[in-house]
Order: structure tokens, then sequence, then C-alpha cells
């Protein structure tokens, strides 16, 4: 019995020196610079929100965080090494639906989980998606879209920036809000239906608004619709697709910051509290919704919620789709 006694305090006494180490470790931080992994290309919306983060970071909370591309396969190259680092607080990056709920579903295969293998650190902001047209297009509101849809299926195409996406997924549950069948043309990214859109080959434009607010802005297109449950700040005179006759309809893909699995508790609050202040400067959030996205804050614990929750949402929906990359 005091054997086993003195094995116990001695787990206590090793578990308080661990905590203890951690914390001292949370205080420290960050004592190095940290690295914001970016899962895609230069110039994108993805890119341009996590530069903005970065420096605004550097900036006022005088870190050093230090961008690093890694893209590739849909933004699931750069989760991969962000799940593979160094649990200290040290590596992070910025993941979104695309990448975390949806791409999952879409591959596979991939080897992590991003509900169990990454932690949820900071929701920065989201995007809904449009519907829109050629400005000299014969639609002039989505009710419009849908009767002609009814009167001829399968006739009425929409462009989007590619198969299994969450802005093509928008648009394969408007069809089912809608009942109707528009035909879906994949492009490989979003300038190339972009053009297409403008040049009248496809109808319309299933596109992020941050892709589409220049031509929208310019007159070039007209929106129709966002797919988001509240309208967008940027285009606050275009309805949403609930609005416009299609109750609870809600779709906008988020961006936010994610660390290794146990990483730190400590580390991960003292990155919240500061991205949470970041988001809470008026300059911050104008930078954000000049980019056509909303600035959103959320503690830990919700942004993990929001993540599991649409996670095992669109399994469903990818699934009912057909969308599949091998």
């Amino acid at each position: 019995m005091f054997i086993k006694t003195l094995a116990t305090l001695a787990i206590l006494l090793s578990s308080l020196s661990l905590s203890g180490a951690a914390l001292a470790q949370a205080n420290a931080y960050p004592s190095k610079s940290i690295r914001l992994i970016i899962p895609f290309p230069p110039g994108g919306g993805t890119d341009i929100l996590s530069r903005l983060v970065a420096n605004k970071l550097t900036e006022t909370a005088k870190w050093t965080v230090v961008p690093d591309n890694k893209a590739g396969a849909g933004g699931t190259i750069g989760i991969t090494e962000a799940t593979k680092a160094a649990p200290t607080g040290y590596d992070m990056v910025m993941g979104q639906k695309d990448n975390l709920v949806v791409g999952p579903w879409l591959y596979g295969n991939l080897p992590w989980d991003p509900t169990k293998d990454l932690v949820a650190v900071a929701h920065v902001a989201y995007t809904p998606v449009v519907i829109a047209t050629a400005a000299n297009s014969r639609f002039k509101t989505l009710a419009d879209v849908v009767n002609a849809a009814k009167a001829a299926p399968d006739t009425i195409t929409y462009g989007s920036p590619g198969n299994g996406t969450t802005i093509h997924l928008a648009g394969h549950l408007f069809e089912k809000a809608a009942n109707v069948n528009i035909r879906h043309i994949p492009y490989k990214g979003s300038n190339p239906a972009l053009i297409d859109a403008l040049a009248g080959n496809v109808d319309l434009l299933v596109s992020s608004v941050p892709s589409a607010i220049a031509q929208i802005k310019a007159g070039k297109l007209r929106a129709l619709a966002v797919t988001s449950a509240a309208r967008s700040s940027t285009l606050p005179d275009v309805p949403t697709v609930a609005e416009s006759g299609y109750k609870d309809f809600d779709v906008a893909t988020w961006y936010g910051l994610f660390m290794p699995a146990n990483t730190p508790a400590a580390i991960v609050a003292t990155m919240n509290t500061k991205v949470n202040e970041l988001l809470a400067t008026p300059e911050m959030r104008a930078a954000i919704q000049a980019q056509g996205a909303e600035p959103q804050a959320m503690k830990p614990e919700a942004f993990a919620n929001l993540l599991k929750t649409d996670y095992a949402k669109w399994k469903g929906i990818v699934q009912a789709s057909g969308a599949k990359i091998e």
C-alpha cells in the first residue's frame, strides 16, 4: 500500500512538472519566428488573407510570422505538412472548408483526420458564394433562372472553379433546393470560369465573392444572390438565396488558423487572443472586407465545434454530388 501511494505521488509530481513546463513554454511564447503554412499558391484569396494576418500580427504583436506557401492537391499538401509538424506552436496553417471539410471526402485516402490531427486555433473570416451572370444576360433575378431551368431542364449552365469545390457544391445544393437541373461546367480555377461567364459561354457563374467582386463592381457581371445566411457587406444590395425563397439556405467558406494536435492549450489560447484582438480593429475588419470576406472571431472551442459539425455534414453532401478525386 505504501509503495502504491509513493508511485501515485510520483506520477502526480511528474504530471505537475510537465504542466509547469508547458506553462513556462506558453509564458515565453513566442521566442522565435512562427511559420504560417499557406496551402495555396501566391496571389489567391487564401494567400492574400493569410499574408494579411501574418503581417498584422508581426506589426501589432511584434511577433515574426513568416508565410510559407505549400500548394497542391486542393490545399491538402499544406495541411499534411502542418499535421506532421512538431506541436510547439511554431507551425500553423490557414485551413478552410475546401481543404479540411470537403477535401477529405473527395480524396478518400488522406493520411490525416482534421478533427484529430489538428487543433482549431482561431477562426478568421468567412466568404459567401455568389451566383452571378453576365450584365447582358436575360436573367435579372434568381427566379428568372429557376423558371428557365424548369421550362427547359439541363439547358442552363453554370461554371465553377472546379469539381468538388465548396463553390461547385453550393451550386449543387441550390439545384436541390430549387428542384431544378442546371448543368455544371467545372473549370481549372476561378479565372477561366469568370472569363467564360463574361463571354456568355456559360449562363451563370458560381464563384467566391473575392474572385468576382471586381467584375460585379465594374458592372460587367450581375450578382443574383449570395449563398450565406446574411447578406455580404461587400454586396449589401444583393439578396441571399434564403431571401429569394429558399428558407435556411446557407453555404459559406470559412478560413482559420490550425496547429498540430497536442499543441499546448496555453499556446493555442495565446494565439487565439492575439488574432481575436486583431479582428476587433476597424483597420483589420476593413482590410478583410475589402477582399470580399467577412471577419469573424471565435474561441478555439467554438471553432473546433464548427469544424466537427461541418466535417460530418459535408460527407453526405459530397457523396450525394458524386464528386470524387482519385
